[in-house]
């Protein structure tokens, strides 16, 4: 199933490569933002990209536990400016490389100007090496998710059906805008029980957007609720590879087709990184 899928995106991404930024994000903690950023990661690079994985969640970052992957150095050692980015890249075994945050360290969670901007210098690289750069950030509004958020071509805010996870997925797009976010903002509805009630959360939101925001919010399709997904967080590996043909598999895949396709999801401008320098001024 997956090579079927990674056959179809490798057809729809023959064109001239260029580095694109998707920043995944949430207004609350616990609706598998961080799950959803790592295999969509993992089909994006099936699909024949090259696909770096930044944990941008400062402080609470967790993408090295979901793939088993232990990390002795990461983004703390290189804002300290003892270890290149080099040394804390991870090579996975799917294709994605892995920049490991920095979890539990509270001052990567409130970094300084100088910090900042070391760091934004440091991740440069990144942009030269691949084609797509997954920036899974922190939940909610504070600084350093905006910064990342704000400054990709495309945002992906993931949501559940749930009111609460809902009115929090707003508050996020409602900052974006409010920040001048000039990228594409989507909305992905994880822990649908069914269509009826992803489209329903979409639309909730989607409605108020427009009505408040003059803002377009636009579909990014739903993930179905699949005991394969808690399933593959136990035996730490992405859900895409542990089981390809359960219905959250095939949930995502239909996303990842849709950002590989020309008039899809994805949108481009230079330089996320400078951006992010810029943002930070």
């Amino acid at each position: 199933m997956l090579k079927d899928q990674a056959s179809k995106l490798r057809a729809l991404m023959r064109e001239a490569r260029q580095t694109h930024t998707i920043a995944v994000t949430s207004g609350k903690g616990g609706v598998g933002k961080s799950n959803v950023a790592l295999n969509l990661a993992v089909l994006l690079s099936a699909a024949g990209n090259r696909v770096a994985l930044l944990d941008a969640d400062l402080g609470l970052a967790n993408l090295d536990v979901l793939v088993d992957v232990p990390t002795r150095v990461n983004l703390a050692h290189v804002v300290a400016g003892q270890r290149s980015l080099r040394d804390v890249v991870v090579d996975l075994p799917c294709g994605v490389q892995l920049v490991p945050g920095a979890s539990g360290l509270a001052r990567m969670a409130d970094l300084n100007e100088f910090q900042r901007s070391k760091l934004v210098q440091d991740l440069g690289s990144l942009e030269e090496e691949n084609d797509i750069i997954v920036v899974d950030t922190g939940a909610g509004i504070g600084r350093n998710v905006i910064t990342f958020a704000s400054t990709a071509d495309t945002v992906l805010v993931v949501t559940t059906p749930e009111p609460t996870s809902i009115t929090d997925a707003y508050a996020v797009i409602k900052v974006l805008i409010r920040q001048g976010f000039a990228g594409r903002l989507n909305l992905l509805v994880n822990f649908a029980a069914d269509r009826n009630e992803a489209r329903s959360a979409f639309s909730r939101v989607a409605s108020v957007a427009r009505q408040f925001l003059a803002a377009e919010v636009f579909d990014a399709g739903y993930v179905l609720t699949d005991p394969k997904v808690p399933a593959a967080v136990r035996r730490r590996q992405p859900w895409v590879l542990a089981y390809p043909r359960c219905p959250a598999s095939r949930c995502l895949a239909a996303l990842a087709t849709k950002l590989c396709r020309k008039d899809g999801l994805l949108t481009q401008r230079e330089g996320f990184f400078r951006r992010v320098a810029n943002w930070l001024a």
